[in-house]
């Protein structure tokens, strides 16, 4: 690893002063940091770590809306009674992604920021697309967990566990800089290759993402993932359903470079009640968008299965 400068915040705001001049690296957990200084995908001169302010960290009820501040753990989010009770899909995601020990330390921010683990990418031996090559490698080679829905010209699917659960709730994502402050709709949030092939958002040099906001909560909700193995494994495909203002969204996880909002299962639930036959079309409709590549049509499958099954549990019905 590249020596570096390392510094230490005191709050955020002494943090967005100083990120661009000059250029700072921001550290949160630092999970995929490090992971990324380590195959020398980044090299930094200055890492800037806001991970020691509290301010940062809460997961609170404001009127009816939640609110979960960017540096708040994916164990706490996991251990939350409150999210469990009342978004009980986010409560889920978190509390089951990777390992324990991940869990204490990665937090909700860099989980929703984190930059693709294609192998590719990650690899210092191939200079994809997504690092300013000319081709992606996962075309005519090893795609066999790559997106089979909205790909190209890049093929990674998002790595986030989180962001499918934000996505069907319609969650808003609190962007501040030492400009001021925005909010986005967490569906407009993420960016597909062919609008922004370096990044995977709309963050610009000297933005943070501060607080995820949730206005509207739940009536019913459940994410189901579907993996190779249960323990720190990367998810195969996942879907979230959740039923906001009495209509279901669908939104699925590791099959398309976005968490990625199923309208035509959407579009065959409206505001009914689940039943296993209507689950099933949801799945059917949901897989109609994919075009699978050389090596990963398992994943049509996959996502019928993880829709049926996750409307199932939000519907509080049982799998027949």
């Amino acid at each position: 690893m590249k020596p570096f400068t390392y510094e230490v915040a005191d709050d955020l705001d002494s943090a967005l002063a100083v990120l661009n001049n000059p250029p700072r690296t921001l550290k949160a957990g630092g999970i995929d940091l490090l992971d990324r200084m380590k195959e020398r995908l980044e090299l930094p001169e200055t890492v800037l770590s806001i991970g020691g302010v509290e301010a940062l960290r809460y997961i609170r009820e404001d009127g009816g809306a939640i609110r979960i501040g960017c540096l708040t753990t994916l164990a706490d989010i996991g251990r939350s009674d409150l999210l469990k009770a009342r978004f009980g899909a986010l409560h889920e995601s978190a509390g089951r992604a990777a390992t324990p020990q991940i869990r204490e330390q990665a937090t909700l921010g860099g989980n929703l920021c984190q930059r693709p683990r294609c192998w590719y990418y990650r690899s210092i031996d191939f200079n994809c697309l997504k690092k300013g090559g000319g081709t992606c490698y996962a075309v005519e080679g090893e795609n066999r967990h790559h997106a089979v829905i909205a790909g190209g010209p890049c093929h990674i699917v998002h790595p986030s566990s989180c962001a499918p659960a934000l996505v069907a709730v319609d969650a808003e994502f609190v962007i501040r800089s030492s400009d001021g402050e925005s909010t986005i709709k967490a569906a407009d949030f993420f960016k597909l290759p062919h609008e922004s092939m370096y990044a995977e958002n709309v963050l610009e040099p000297g933005e943070v993402l501060a607080e995820v906001v949730i206005p509207s909560l739940p009536s019913r909700s459940a994410t189901v993932e579907l993996r190779e193995k249960q323990s720190f494994d990367w998810p195969m495909a996942t879907a979230t359903a959740a039923r906001v203002g009495g209509e279901w969204r669908v939104c699925l996880g590791a099959v398309a470079p976005i968490p990625w909002l199923s309208r035509p299962a959407m579009d065959v639930l409206g505001s009914t009640e689940i039943t296993p036959e209507l689950a099933a079309q949801a799945g059917e409709a949901a897989a109609g968008e994919a075009e699978p590549m050389s090596q990963n049509s398992y994943k049509v499958q996959l996502i019928k299965v993880a829709v049926k099954r996750a409307l199932l549990a939000a519907g509080g019905e049982s799998e027949v």
